[in-house]
């Protein structure tokens, strides 16, 4: 029987590629839990036989793919869903991050319409990253697999498109909702209201977890992108980004002293590592405080899924009542 696994990100394949205990193995690469949310167009263009529509590398789905990742099941010009149609059986195989979790929500809503796809396909949950394991110890796990029914198709399709919605209402009202049929979208649900401002000092939890890594005598860059590592949420590009937000902004959290750029309010790209340590304004002192709202004294504008987060329009999250106030 020939056997396909996917992958909720572009890392695990390697390792379950080189344990061998499937046929094809490939992963999925989309980010959803920062920026805003590609049209789901794009994200079925994305997935379709390559045409004149994929001009730039990454339009793809198969653009970083080698040929002999497919061995004789086709070409890197393949469409997701007639690769599929060639397969016995079907797995997908699902970290536990969030982002891992809307990909998998995405990934089944997209699939719910295909039946010759759905009735072969089933789901496998991991506890850690697969990337943390070797090849050898993979070929050895025996993990439970869950065929995927129209139970699991219809929840999946309730959180990606609650997670699309321009308020994160839809989100929040999934928690009174019965989810365990896909047990990891729950805490994947509740880790990004999380990251909403909060009620009390206008930041999500890991901008607050990279202010209170910071030391009264100053930390290295490298050392406060820790604090966004160890949630194993957002990766490194993004952390980067979301540090940078901090500093280069009207009313900065923290300095950089030896910065080679003097004015740290204006945005000046990718971050200086090479700068020195990052010091706490008595803005940012405050803030780790709870004694100061960041956003009252800065421009807000990013995303939160389908929700565009403004300070007119801000969105947030009270962690002690564990509540949504609208704005």
């Amino acid at each position: 029987m020939s056997h396909l696994i996917l992958t909720t990100n572009g890392f695990a394949p390697r390792h379950l590629r080189e344990a061998g205990i499937a046929n094809v193995v490939l992963g999925f690469y989309p980010r959803f839990v920062r920026g805003p949310l590609p049209p789901d167009e794009q994200l079925l263009t994305g997935l379709e036989p390559r045409s004149a529509k994929h001009r730039n590398h990454g339009e793809h789905w198969l653009d970083d793919a080698l040929r002999s990742w497919l061995k004789g099941y086709g070409t890197r010009d393949i469409g997701l869903f007639a690769l599929c149609e060639k397969f016995d059986s079907i797995e997908i195989w699902v970290d536990p991050q969030a982002n891992d979790q809307l990909v998998l929500a995405w990934l089944l809503d997209l699939l719910r319409s295909y039946k010759e796809i759905t009735t072969k396909l089933s789901l496998v949950y991991t506890d850690d990253a697969i990337t943390k394991y070797h090849p050898q110890s993979l070929a050895k796990w025996k993990l439970p697999v869950f065929k995927v029914g129209d139970g699991h198709l219809t929840i999946a399709s309730r959180v990606w498109h609650a997670w699309r919605a321009p308020t994160p209402e839809p989100c929040f009202d999934l928690l009174a909702k019965d989810l365990t049929i896909l047990p990891r979208l729950r805490p994947a649900l509740i880790t990004m209201l999380e990251e909403l401002p909060d009620v009390e000092t206008g930041l999500g939890e890991n901008e607050m977890g990279m202010l209170g890594w910071i030391e009264d005598e100053g930390t290295e860059p490298q050392e406060v992108l820790r604090a966004a590592e160890l949630r194993e949420l957002y990766n490194e590009g993004e952390a980067d980004e979301m540090l940078c937000a901090l500093m280069q902004c009207r009313a900065p959290a923290f300095l950089q002293p030896g910065a080679t750029s003097l004015d740290q309010s204006q945005p000046t790209g990718p971050f200086d590592y090479e700068g020195g340590p990052l010091v706490l304004t008595e803005l940012g002192r405050a803030v780790v405080a709870g004694e100061e709202d960041f956003s009252r004294r800065n421009p807000i504008h990013r995303w939160w899924g389908g929700t565009e987060l403004t300070n007119e329009r801000l969105w947030r999250w009270d962690r002690k009542a564990r509540s949504l106030i609208a704005p």
